[in-house]
């Protein structure tokens, strides 16, 4: 799983893994608030691999009942820095919460500065 802070950088994720994995049979999907979610709870439905979500939609399909984090191996959060300083910080920590104790997380971030 994938969470990113913008709907475009979560599509631009989403079309990178589509385009990458076109030969591998790894199914993903992206879901992002300020749509209908219809086209993503039916994407979800049918299963995917990889998940890229902006925080904000994941957590209310997670509510709705239709997103699971228990079989999650792998939790990426893209721009981390960013996603802070976006005020993402409580939502980050409801996901965390419920993922997995025995997982993989990797945090990344194109413009975090190390101040010493």
């Amino acid at each position: 799983m994938v969470v990113t802070p913008t709907r475009e950088l979560a599509i631009q994720i989403g079309d990178s893994f589509t385009e990458y994995g076109q030969h591998t049979g790894i199914k993903n999907t992206v879901i992002f608030g300020g749509v209908k979610q219809g086209a993503q709870t039916d994407a979800l439905a049918t299963g995917v691999d990889v998940l890229v979500a902006t925080p904000g939609r994941l957590l209310d399909l997670i509510n709705q009942g239709f997103i699971s984090l228990r079989d999650i191996r792998y939790f990426v959060l893209d721009e981390a820095d960013q996603m802070l300083d976006m005020g993402f910080i409580y939502d980050i920590r409801r996901i965390i919460d419920q993922l997995p104790k025995r997982r993989q997380s990797l945090f990344f971030s194109a413009t975090m500065l190390l101040k010493l």
